[in-house]
C-alpha cells in the first residue's frame, strides 16, 4: 500500500464520481450510478487506509550517525588505528 495505493483509490474515487454524476446511462438490471457510489465509497476508504500505511511506515525522522576510521602512521613507522563514534 502507501503511496501507490493512495494513486489508485484517487484514481478509483474520480471513476466512481464520473460514473456517479455525468453518465446518463441506464442499463437493465444495474445502475451505472449504483457502481459510482460504491466506488466513491471504497476509493476514499483505500486512500484513507493507505494514508494511514503510508505515514505509519515512514516513521520519525532519526539523527544521522557518522563513523570515522583512519590509521595514522608516523615518521617512526609507527602506525595507530582510531575509530570515532558521533551521534
Amino acid at each position: 500500500m502507501g503511496l501507490p495505493g493512495m494513486v489508485l483509490s484517487a484514481i478509483a474515487a474520480a471513476a466512481g464520481a464520473i460514473m456517479y454524476w455525468a453518465v446518463t446511462y441506464q442499463g437493465t438490471g444495474f445502475r451505472l450510478s449504483t457502481v459510482g457510489l460504491i466506488l466513491m465509497i471504497a476509493g476514499a476508504f483505500g486512500f484513507v487506509v493507505s494514508a494511514i500505511v503510508f505515514a505509519v511506515s515512514r516513521g520519525p525522522e532519526r539523527a544521522p550517525r557518522h563513523t570515522l576510521d583512519r590509521q595514522v602512521v608516523d615518521t617512526a613507522g609507527n602506525t595507530s588505528s582510531v575509530h570515532e563514534d558521533s551521534k
